[in-house]
């Protein structure tokens, strides 16, 4: 009867709260009727926990509550506090209360991508407090979404210290784990960017792809949300969104084929898992297949930067000397690449803070010459670079 009698009570409370909002928290809660009602019996012995949330939390944040629980994987059901859900819950929505953006927000994309305590498989932080306390400095003063994105961005790597590093002890770190080493994976800090977005009301999920189509391996990012879509950006930034070293690589991707395309995560049931690098056979992530976005970006900056058959790409890395040429030897330099007597571009190697796959790309026209020029230990070197037809990589030495 007390179980029964709960049912009643969230029913009576989700009813309420349909209708005082919109259609899309109506929908919601149709939804999760059902789920709610798996979801406990599948709990054990920790559904007294996840009754006391719901019975605890605050009626504003009911649905916040009853969400979580419907969708959570079988690993939180069996073992989070009440405690632990019920902080990150009444964190998530001060965010709300607190950030014009937050406040915006369809509710279900508050409820998948702002208010979960996780983002992949990671060990389950109490991170929102410290991270709204670290990152809402930067957007006290933000007046859009987008300027909010862009501070959390900006600011995070010297505000955590923590670096990209292969030295780290797990891909999947979480953002304790990653700031305490203060070094991370691609993955490590995708889910600590992710986190930091979402503690200041930021709809942030993880993207990423099990393996590039030329098989080089892994790589993930994160997604932000802006008025009804998605963006990427990733912790080191580029000036803008839905730029990177990747997208070339991201437009290439196989829609079909679960180890070359690329997903986002979801906190809620979606079409299919997002697949980890680290371990293949866990399969309570849920993922959607988003290759097509990424293939059209492809396509459409193609078109705008054009790079059309006359084209191909210069790829830069510099390292400390010959004899040190593993990830953790890349050094940064400032190059800038000629053709003839016009400077064409430049820009800067990625040292070893940066993805090992992350590379310093010109687009050039193929069968002509180029003069590369830097400076190194000795001075300044001018490095000349014949283009042929395919992509080529230079590597240059600072010794």
């Amino acid at each position: 009867m007390k179980l029964r009698s709960l049912f009643f009570a969230l029913s009576v409370s989700l009813f309420n709260l349909c209708l005082a909002q919109s259609a899309d928290t109506r929908a919601i809660a149709k939804q999760l009727d059902q789920p709610l009602e798996i979801a406990l019996a599948k709990a054990g012995k920790n559904r007294t926990s996840l009754e006391k949330v719901l019975k605890d939390v605050p009626k504003n944040m009911k649905e916040g509550a009853v969400f979580l629980i419907s969708y959570m994987p079988q690993r939180d059901l069996e073992s989070l506090s009440s405690d632990f859900l019920l902080r990150n819950i009444e964190l998530a929505y001060r965010a709300k209360e607190k950030f014009a953006w937050t406040k915006q927000l369809p509710d279900s994309i508050f409820l998948n991508e702002v208010l979960p305590y996780a983002v992949l498989n990671e060990n389950r932080d109490e991170w929102r407090e410290e991270l709204f306390n670290r990152f809402s400095k930067y957007v006290e003063s933000c007046k859009t979404l987008r300027e909010a994105i862009a501070a959390v961005n900006k600011n995070i790597r010297d505000e955590v210290m923590v670096d990209y590093n292969t030295k780290r002890k797990r891909p999947d770190q979480s953002p304790s784990e990653s700031i305490d080493q203060g070094m991370a994976s691609c993955s490590g800090l995708s889910i600590l960017l992710t986190d930091a977005f979402r503690a200041v009301g930021i709809p942030s999920r993880v993207a990423g792809t099990l393996n590039w189509f030329d098989n080089r391996g892994n790589h993930n990012w994160c997604e932000v949300w802006i008025d009804g879509k998605w963006y990427f950006t990733e912790y080191y930034p580029d000036k803008e969104l839905n730029r990177s070293w990747f997208l070339a690589d991201a437009g290439k991707a196989d829609a079909s084929n679960r180890e070359h395309a690329i997903y986002a995560s979801s906190f809620k049931a979606a079409e299919t898992y997002f697949p980890l690098a680290w371990d293949t056979n866990l399969k309570y992530v849920n993922g959607v297949n988003v290759t097509p976005t990424y293939k059209a970006l492809y396509n459409e900056q193609q078109q705008q930067i054009n790079i059309d058959n006359k084209h191909t790409a210069i790829y830069v890395i510099a390292y400390e000397s010959k004899d040190k040429t593993t990830p953790e030897d890349r050094k940064k330099c400032n190059i800038d690449i000629f053709q003839g007597k016009d400077q064409v571009g430049g820009g800067s190697t990625k040292d070893a803070r940066q993805d090992a796959n992350d590379r310093l790309q010109f687009a050039v026209e193929k069968n002509k010459i180029y003069t590369l020029k830097y400076n190194n230990k000795q001075g300044a070197v001018e490095k000349q670079v014949k283009v042929e037809n395919d992509p080529m990589t230079v590597t240059i030495f600072l010794e």
